[in-house]
């Protein structure tokens, strides 16, 4: 194992316990449905999600955690071997980092109370966007690291493609 490898490795251990270390204050804070304003657009709330992103799934009999955990375990296995490849690069294994560890942090949620903690809920009014966490937070930077990779990447092939 290189030690840019376990740069990496480190990255999705740390999102994975800053993850798990937010939702077990949020757990010894708050009673389930409970919501706290700290602004006028963003509440700290207690939710469980047993679906995926936007609660998608979230109404099926219980089948989905499993379904989820198996999907995630699998792309977070595929991801790492991405890593390995890609260690001597930036963004894309920061990139791969950030989804892994905000995976595996839900994933252990899965397992610990079929279902992941929520508790992020910006709004405006009566119009909210759905809870969140800082797994979910990581996952969506990653991926947004990821495209931004590939545009910069397909924009200097065109270039380099101009001046040949």
């Amino acid at each position: 194992m290189t030690g840019r490898f376990f740069a990496w490795l480190s990255v999705i251990a740390v999102v994975a316990v800053l993850d798990q270390i937010s939702k077990i204050a949020v757990l010894a804070r708050f009673r389930y449905g409970e919501s706290r304003p700290v602004t006028d657009f963003f509440d700290l709330v207690l939710v469980f999600n047993p679906g995926a992103a936007f609660s998608f799934m979230a109404d099926h009999s219980g089948w989905q955690r499993w379904f989820f955990i198996v999907l995630a375990t699998g792309v977070s296995a595929w991801l790492t071997v991405m890593i390995w490849r890609h260690q001597t690069e930036r963004a894309q294994p920061l990139a791969f980092a950030l989804i892994v560890g905000g995976a595996l942090g839900n994933v252990i949620d899965r397992f610990r109370f079929g279902a992941v903690v929520d508790f992020l809920y910006f709004h405006v009014g009566p119009y909210g966007w759905p809870a969140f966490n800082l797994a979910d937070s990581a996952i969506t930077l990653g991926v947004m690291v990821l495209l931004g990779a590939q545009i910069h990447a397909s924009r200097t092939a065109s270039a380099e493609e101009k001046l040949s």
